[in-house]
């Protein structure tokens, strides 16, 4: 499944594209969704540390928090992220 994230501009996609990589593996460093506010997401990663970023719209928020959902309970796992300007394409098996 692959999902289209539209960021607030380019600094947030590649911000949010690094936040969440794939390492050799297969692991995610993502962890979890802490908080949403408005247009922001606040993630968790799994060296403990926490990373804001900004999304397009509230739209965007829901979309991403639904899509990653299932990576964070272990589910599914990031093949891949590529940024095009403010997208950012995530691709999960």
């Amino acid at each position: 499944m692959i999902k289209k994230i539209l960021c607030q501009d380019h600094y947030e996609a590649i911000k949010l594209s690094s936040l969440i990589f794939v390492k050799k593996g297969g692991e995610t460093f993502i962890k979890e969704v802490i908080n949403v506010i408005d247009n922001e997401i606040i993630i968790s990663l799994k060296d403990k540390s926490a990373h804001s970023v900004m999304l397009k719209n509230s739209k965007e928020v829901d979309a991403f928090t639904d899509f990653i959902q299932s990576i964070c309970e272990g589910i599914h796992k990031i093949s891949y992220t590529n940024t095009y300007e403010e997208y950012v394409e995530i691709a999960k098996t």
